[in-house]
């Protein structure tokens, strides 16, 4: 099956972009199923690539390779997981991780997360659906090389997007090693020095956040250091969800933490990572609406050392950007009038729209509107193990995080 696209078509693929899309397309030559690998080529023949298509969707064509010139085989899945794993064990603890991440590990469509000795997958792709036959036990087959042994794999491609590929909500296990175990779908892992309860069953997404992972350190590193000039030290942490940047900072020796979440079942879930850390006694959890409780902590005359800023993605399309943006800019406006003089505020945005540019120029305006000035003292991004692939960065960046000092203009 050959896909041959029109004059002009293609330019985001050529500029290193991992899509094909439907109005791109000229000809298709040869019979086909949703879901195949297709050689692409350019409008006069120039070989392309091999990707699979899907006419359910507006990506047409999903790209897997761009050199090979034979279509990829078991051995070509095999060197891609390999080459996807040999990265996290180079640049993160492994012991939970992300092992693939779609585009950005050239598998489009996957996501697989690691949790210790269970593997919890989601696939949105039809294509990718496919290709599970091989690409799980070669996943499994390169871990085993390793000395890891998988217990179990469970699959949680239950995003209502998956619709748009054609494809049902999938959610169970796919693949146990003894067929007859019965594996709880929690577990334990532990980051950062510190234990959480991950439900993969339930749980948002794959059932935890790793992406946040090395950017929770960077507050805990944060509280040491204060206490360490012998300082005392307060914590706020806005939507708190399973307690991760709160129990960071009162690992770090935060003298005092105060976590806001508006869902029982997070704040239930925090309350028993902090109950197993031993660090119930530093941590207040209260459940709440963080846009409503902030204005009042705010009259209150409530002051923190730190506040932390990890809100949900307020968008998640170009078109709600600007609607996005007033609730960013409202969010962080009461977090700066709530840090002590010279304090820190922790912010940021997991929405691939709301670009470094948006959310500085929205910071500067947030600032004006508190009457604060503030001086930048970092900047990350996702942990190493979700990378960015440059050239397609709308699949794989999306997570900004900045450490502010908050002051007051005398």
């Amino acid at each position: 099956m050959e896909v041959t696209l029109k004059k002009g078509g293609g330019r985001a693929l050529k500029s290193g972009g991992a899509f094909v899309y439907d109005n791109e397309i000229d000809t298709l030559k040869g019979d086909f199923e949703n879901g195949d690998i297709v050689k692409v080529l350019d409008f006069d023949g120039y070989f392309l690539g091999y990707g699979f298509i899907n006419t359910n969707s507006v990506i047409r064509i999903r790209m897997l390779s761009r050199y090979r010139k034979e279509p990829p085989d078991e051995k070509f899945f095999k060197e891609r997981v390999k080459a996807a794993w040999e990265l996290r064990k180079a640049v993160i603890d492994t012991g939970s991780c992300r092992i693939i991440f779609g585009e950005a590990d050239f598998l489009p469509g996957l996501t697989v997360d690691k949790y210790e000795d269970i593997l919890v997958f989601e696939c949105l792709a039809l294509g990718m659906k496919k290709l599970l036959p091989v690409v799980i036990p070669a996943l499994l087959s390169v871990l085993s090389e390793d000395g890891i042994d998988i217990r179990g794999v469970y699959e949680r491609s239950d995003a209502p997007v998956i619709k748009k590929e054609g494809l049902e909500p999938a959610k169970g296990w796919y693949f146990k090693k003894e067929p007859d175990d019965d594996i709880p779908t929690n577990i334990v892992i532990t980051e950062n020095g510190i234990r959480y309860k991950v439900d993969f069953e339930n749980g948002q997404k794959t059932g935890f956040f790793l992406d946040q992972k090395n950017n929770r350190r960077l507050l805990h590193d944060l509280v040491e250091k204060l206490k360490q000039n012998g300082d005392s030290v307060s914590v706020l942490d806005c939507f708190t969800h399973m307690g991760t940047f709160a129990l960071n900072a009162a690992k770090g020796g935060a003298d005092k933490v105060i976590a806001l979440d508006i869902s029982s079942t997070a704040i239930e879930a925090a309350r028993e990572n902090a109950l197993m850390n031993d660090l119930s006694d530093r941590v207040s959890l209260i459940e709440c609406d963080v846009f409503e409780k902030l204005p009042q902590l705010i009259s209150e005359g409530e002051k923190f050392d730190i506040v932390v800023l990890d809100p949900p993605a307020f968008t998640k399309s170009r078109e709600a950007t600007k609607r996005a943006i007033a609730g960013y800019r409202e969010i962080n406006m009461r977090g700066l009038s709530l840090v002590r003089e010279r304090g820190f505020l922790l912010t940021c945005s997991c929405s691939h729209f709301m670009t470094n540019e948006l959310f500085t120029k929205m910071m500067r305006e947030a600032a004006k509107g508190a009457k604060k000035r503030i001086r930048q003292l970092s900047f990350s991004q996702q942990a190493p193990d979700h990378p960015v692939l440059i050239n397609s960065e709308e699949n794989s960046y999306y997570l900004k995080f900045f450490i502010f000092q908050v002051m007051t203009e005398k």
